[in-house]
């Protein structure tokens, strides 16, 4: 009889790491929080808005969006991949992403999927090999112009301009998303929030967002 442990893991697609032996982080990544997830018996990165991560261990990556963006990049053949999450499509609030500084904070989408796809390309993947999953976007801000679809807008124009490979999405409505990604597959484990974590994740992301307009030059802010 199969195990709920056992249905987990084949539901993502991974094997287990018994050992518990934690791999090492790629150089310019140690400072990102992992952790042992019991529950698949993995190691996994957290990633707050603001930051990045990319890997070659076998391990995931995960994080809660509400109006934020993640994008999960990954080349299969290398075994190279890794997530964002940002709030806001660029540095000047203006949409025009081509034009902004490459010295930018990886909060904004330009700069964050500039650095997400230079890593995984210095750490052995291929540009032509790339696939693409998207997430988040949820309209969780109802005071404010709607963030959510903007970073839509802007990661789809992202992909379409610089020919990436997008094969999967789950963005809009008004949820937010917990995202567990895998890089060595590319394989997702998405959880739709309800009602009372939504009211939660909006309030910060609020709260985020207020943050970053009175400290725009200073790196991540945390959130969770």
């Amino acid at each position: 009889m199969t195990s709920a442990l056992e249905r987990l893991r084949k539901a993502v697609g991974e094997s287990a790491n018994p050992d518990k032996k934690k791999p090492s982080a790629i150089l310019g990544f140690e400072k990102i929080s992992r952790y042992w997830d019991k529950h698949i018996e993995y190691y996994g990165a957290k990633i707050l808005p603001g930051e990045y991560y990319v890997t070659k261990n076998d391990e995931f990556i995960i994080t809660v969006l509400g109006s934020c963006i993640s994008a999960c990049i990954w080349d299969e053949v290398a075994g190279v991949g890794g997530m964002n999450h940002f709030m806001l499509p660029d540095g000047d609030d203006s949409g025009a992403w081509r034009s902004s500084s490459n010295s930018a904070p990886a909060r904004y989408g330009n700069i964050a999927m500039e650095r997400l796809v230079n890593d995984i390309l210095k750490n052995g993947g291929k540009k032509e090999r790339l696939k693409v999953k998207i997430f988040g976007g949820g309209q969780m801000l109802k005071m404010m112009t709607d963030i959510g679809q903007r970073n839509i807008l802007f990661v789809e124009d992202y992909i379409r301009t610089e020919g990436l490979n997008k094969v999967g999405e789950d963005v809009g409505n008004v949820y937010p998303r917990k995202v567990m990604f895998f890089p060595k597959s590319g394989r997702v484990r998405l959880k739709r929030l309800q009602s009372v974590e939504s009211g939660s994740v909006a309030r910060r992301e609020s709260d985020y967002l207020k943050r970053v307009k009175k400290e725009p030059d200073t790196g991540s802010v945390e959130l969770f």
